[in-house]
């Protein structure tokens, strides 16, 4: 049987401009004036014919959303599963149907049949607490960025983050690349759906996770350690502090994370301190 031709997204649907909102200051002037606020809407996602989840994502880069929710969640093993995505919109929502491969499918209804029997809260069973607290396999050990490629990065980013730029309430998730360079920049209501975002764009464009970092402008939680480990970028820099957990599963999984504080050095939580570094003489 011939495999399918690769992925081949829809054309992208354009999103209209974010409207501005008419606003009154709560006292006694009553001054009145406009804001541009950020949009969000539903996003149905399809594989193969089978509903699968609904999304509140941004209406923008939805292609590279889905392939990297995709990836990240482990709904297919690589890109190359992913034959086509058909993208629609329908007022205020729109629906992603998503041709994967057969064996990945397959896998899939087999999650969907395992996680059928949990309950509302979401991490009760043991299916969903695998789900929660995964087996990944570790990454390979690379070297920590340059010192030098982090300097004004938080400058860096509010520049590179257009949509925020208009109407703030977006998290991003940004890759530098081995020249210090920003060379993508994904925003999302939603700091995992950003994540996706980029990671989805790395695939698609074809980068090399490792040649480089990635950055989120988002608190950093174990989500966010599984998605980058499981998408195979070496070193995670975060602008707010991980939380310890994540510092844990970083540090067994050989990413590199590095929390950038406001206003002193980066901090590198993994890999550990040697004994050494931590206790000089």
């Amino acid at each position: 049987m011939p495999r399918p031709a690769p992925l081949n997204a829809a054309a992208p649907i354009a999103s209209s401009a974010p409207a501005a909102y008419s606003y009154a200051e709560l006292n006694a002037s009553e001054n009145t004036g406009d804001a541009v606020l950020a949009e969000e809407c539903a996003l149905a996602i399809a594989y193969n014919g089978i509903s699968h989840a609904v999304m509140m994502v941004s209406p923008s880069a939805l292609e590279d959303f889905v392939v990297g929710f995709s990836l990240s969640g482990e709904l297919v093993g690589s890109v190359d599963e992913i034959y086509d995505i058909q993208l629609s919109r329908r007022g205020d929502a729109f629906s992603a149907e998503v041709e994967i491969g057969n064996r990945a499918f397959w896998a899939l209804k087999q999650q969907r049949r395992n996680l059928a029997g949990t309950s509302g809260c979401g991490l009760c069973g043991v299916e969903a607490i695998d789900q929660a607290l995964p087996q990944l396999t570790p990454l390979v050990s690379s070297p920590l960025p340059p010192a030098a490629h982090l300097q004004e990065l938080r400058a860096r980013i509010n520049d590179a983050q257009r949509l925020a730029r208009q109407s703030g309430a977006l998290h991003a998730a940004l890759f530098v690349d081995e020249h210090g360079e920003i060379v993508l920049c994904r925003e999302d209501i939603g700091r995992h759906n950003a994540l996706d975002k980029l990671i989805g764009a790395l695939r698609r464009e074809g980068r090399d996770g490792c040649r480089g970092f990635a950055v989120v402008t988002s608190r950093c939680s174990l989500e966010l350690i599984h998605k980058a480990v499981r998408a195979g970028l070496s070193t995670l820099v975060s602008l707010s502090a991980p939380t310890d957990l994540s510092v844990r599963w970083a540090r067994q999984h050989r990413l590199n994370l590095i929390h950038l504080p406001h206003h002193s050095a980066p901090r590198v939580y993994s890999p550990a301190l040697t004994a050494e570094r931590a206790h000089p003489r």
